[in-house]
């Protein structure tokens, strides 16, 4: 006899048998333009326009800014999500952020060691300069484990360089390797399950790959 084991309820000897609940995990390279969420009453375009999986029902962990591209994770897995964007787990993020000017080695080291911002001082951070965009633009290598919102932009605006432009390149050891704008691939269960490792700080931070 066929059975679905998602409709169906199916006992052996009196007893309800379970199945392991099957996740999908989506590594997607946001374009800007496109905003991190699952409904927008003004008809704008979202992530999960750009995934379209039937029967599934996907959300982004975390968010990136309307205007900002670069990594983003989907999945309908809520424990996964958690412990990805839950402050005290602290996975690292990691943006390259064009800004206008050239930062000075003392606004390198504020960022750095904190910034006071008006939810808090900010935790320290990785930072690197490396190099000049364009001639009136340097560019940033920025790593955190903190989620704020607008972070990244804050903490520039804070040592007085706007970002131009913003993009995640990477969440822990994961990036965009083989990704245009707009494309997306599914993790594979390995990825997923170093994921949850290092989230949990099993896995030892320097063995991450950025």
């Amino acid at each position: 006899m066929k059975v679905n084991p998602v409709s169906d309820q199916i006992l052996i000897d009196g007893k309800t048998i379970t199945f392991p609940r099957k996740y999908t995990y989506v590594l997607l390279y946001k374009p800007k333009g496109c905003l991190s969420t699952v409904k927008d009453p003004q008809g704008r375009p979202k992530v999960t326009d750009l995934v379209p999986l039937s029967g599934v029902r996907l959300f982004p962990v975390g968010r990136l800014d309307y205007q900002t591209g670069g990594l983003l994770l989907l999945t309908d897995d809520g424990e996964l999500t958690y412990l990805l964007t839950h402050p005290k787990y602290g996975v690292w993020k990691t943006y390259h952020a064009v800004v206008q000017g050239r930062p000075s080695p003392q606004a390198l080291k504020q960022m750095r060691e904190g910034l006071p911002l008006g939810d808090g001082r900010t935790s320290p951070a990785k930072v690197r300069f490396l190099g000049m965009s364009s001639p009136g633009a340097g560019l940033l290598e920025i790593s955190l484990r903190e989620g704020r919102k607008r972070q990244v932009r804050r903490m520039c605006d804070r040592v007085g360089h706007p970002v131009l432009d913003l993009e995640r390149k990477s969440l822990a050891f994961l990036n965009l390797k083989g990704l245009s704008t707009g494309e997306y691939r599914f993790l594979t269960p390995n990825e997923v399950h170093r994921l949850k490792r290092i989230a949990e700080r099993e896995e030892s931070p320097t063995r991450q790959r950025t």
